[in-house]
């Protein structure tokens, strides 16, 4: 118990910085942490523009790979990287994402939630890692996570990751690392055939997510079944969508929204990439 009271004591006294941004990530396949691509290096240019602009001192990540009954806030002071999948080369396995964890941050967050619980049975997911070797590959930034609790309506998501704005004065980077359209079961027939066409119904919703992005819409993001017969092919699950919401949720009204990275390739599957601030 104490050393929970010190934790916050200190986290407490740390100063406040210039705003920093917030990402959201379509991190597709695990396959992308060996890739150089248009989007790996798209990723790359982003992390040097904000160790530019201001080097975080954390990196919180809300990832499609952390769902949970209940939102739990990681806490380890070295989180294990997480090879969360299976059938990929020995080579993927092998990597590593040595960062430090961060919780002294994750007790502010704590703090700011006060239905959240803290672990340390959670290190860093393949939604986390494969971007972070990218966009910081020296893993010299402490990162940690948050949970998503998966029955909760998505209209949660963006009053919870509202109580966060606070981090972005903090020094501390937030990610959503997910994709807008995300089905495997219509896209599997793709990447057999190393098909990278998308079906019709992909580009149609990611087009229309993209519009309801740079007008804040998050009511309407949020009943994405309402924009027609797309919805539910483009998020026939919510996992990968839920942490475009977090990351939208925390724009400021004087905050611009840019596309990094646009592509809805193999089938049902949207790379779109976006930066708040």
């Amino acid at each position: 118990m104490n050393s929970l009271q010190d934790l916050h004591k200190t986290a407490s006294t740390f100063q406040k910085t210039d705003k920093m941004p917030v990402l959201f990530v379509g991190h597709g396949s695990p396959m992308n942490a060996l890739a150089d691509n248009p989007f790996t290096q798209t990723l790359h240019q982003l992390g040097r523009d904000i160790r530019d602009r201001q080097p975080p001192r954390a990196v919180l990540v809300v990832s499609a790979h952390w769902l949970t009954r209940g939102t739990y806030v990681a806490v380890n002071e070295r989180p294990e990287t997480i090879h969360d999948f299976g059938g990929f080369p020995d080579e993927l396995f092998a990597m590593q994402y040595p960062a430090l964890g961060a919780p002294d941050v994750a007790q502010e967050v704590l703090a700011a939630l006060p239905d959240a619980q803290p672990t340390d049975e959670w290190g860093l997911d393949h939604g986390t890692w494969t971007v972070l070797h990218h966009l910081f590959p020296e893993a010299d930034i402490p990162v940690f996570q948050l949970s998503i609790d998966y029955g909760r309506p998505l209209t949660f998501h963006a009053e919870l990751a509202r109580q966060l704005q606070f981090l972005r004065r903090r020094g501390v980077l937030v990610v959503g690392s997910g994709n807008i359209v995300h089905n495997l079961r219509q896209s599997m027939p793709h990447f057999m055939q190393n098909n990278p066409a998308p079906h019709a119904w992909a580009v149609e919703f990611d087009a229309w997510a993209k519009q309801k992005i740079d007008q804040r819409d998050l009511l309407a993001l949020a009943h994405y079944q309402q924009a027609g017969a797309a919805g539910p092919l483009a998020v026939p699950t919510p996992d990968h969508y839920i942490p475009m919401l977090y990351s939208l949720a925390l724009a400021e009204a004087d905050d611009d929204i840019r596309h990094a990275f646009e592509e809805v390739s193999f089938g049902g599957m949207s790379m779109r990439t976006f930066v708040v601030g």
